[in-house]
């Protein structure tokens, strides 16, 4: 009877047409992934948008009254208004700072591949030992303010003080430089030499190529490494608790910071009806940046 059925399920899938096999193969591939998504991503979320209209013992409807709570809380109105400020600060200065560095990399041909490994170590630093040297670094009693004091400047206590944003700001930079350097080198590299060979022959000046054959070019790259930029922003809670802890200074209290300290107090309510404004918000912007970077690539 075994036989029997396995030679029955033979002649079947014998029997597919290459076409349907076609179609059907890349959803088999898929189908372990998706699974694992809708089980550990789409089911859970599902989950916190039924818990941010409840309260958090005895499932009762509340409608939008914990959003409200959510947008009324100071410690959230400081939250994403320094989370929004980091990232209209950090994210011009990655893009424009990486892409300057690709073109001068590039341009260094072979003798790049040393700049290339050096601006790639960070990423190699594990966050709990590139936070402890920035700690040593930027402390009151740290390496920068014994340098400062040997040339007549006073001790300046960045990390308790509203400096310790712009000390969060150089380490997302450090981090993430490197990163965004070879996703441009990768861009670059994809342009054909022979549009700058005819550009030349024309008159056009190394200036002009940059802008009118470089730059247009590179805006898919752009694109990504501008997303890709967005997620790690995101990621810059472990140098900031580590750098500041649980309450560091109000101008580097981050969202992770307050989702942290809501989750240590188990305050549900707060906690779901904000990662569904932050995922509302997030999914938002990579569908606006899909839209435009379709509209352009048209």
């Amino acid at each position: 009877m075994l036989k029997k059925r396995q030679r029955k399920w033979r002649k079947r899938c014998l029997s597919i047409s290459p076409n349907r096999k076609k179609k059907i193969l890349p959803w088999l591939l898929l189908s372990p992934s998706l699974l694992g998504l809708g089980i550990f991503v789409l089911l859970p979320f599902a989950d916190v948008v039924k818990r941010s209209f409840q309260k958090a013992v005895g499932e009762e409807f509340v409608g939008l009254e914990n959003y409200k709570n959510v947008v009324e809380n100071q410690a959230f109105q400081l939250a994403a208004g320094n989370t929004a400020r980091f990232l209209l600060v950090c994210l011009p200065l990655l893009l424009g700072l990486s892409c300057f560095l690709a073109v001068m990399v590039q341009k260094l041909g072979t003798k790049g591949t040393v700049f290339k490994a050096g601006f790639l170590l960070p990423m190699a630093v594990p966050a709990a030992s590139a936070a402890l040297f920035w700690q040593l670094f930027f402390d009151k009693n740290g390496i920068l303010n014994h340098i400062l004091s040997h040339v007549g400047i006073g001790s300046i206590d960045y990390l308790n003080s509203s400096k310790a944003f712009y000390v969060l700001v150089a380490v997302y930079l450090w981090k993430n430089m490197g990163y965004d350097m070879i996703l441009w080198l990768a861009g670059l590299s994809a342009i054909p030499e022979s549009f700058y060979e005819a550009a030349r022959i024309d008159g056009a000046s190394e200036e002009a190529c940059f802008w009118y054959i470089t730059c247009p070019l590179l805006l898919p790259t752009a694109f990504l490494a501008g997303i890709l930029s967005l997620v790690n922003a995101f990621k810059v809670f472990r140098e900031a608790w580590m750098i500041g802890g649980n309450y560091p200074h109000d101008s580097i209290y981050m969202l992770q910071n307050l989702f942290n300290n809501w989750f240590s107090k188990l305050d549900m309510q707060k906690m779901t009806a904000a990662a569904v404004m932050l995922a509302m918000v997030v999914g938002g912007i990579l569908l606006f940046s899909q839209i435009v970077e379709e509209n352009i690539g048209g």
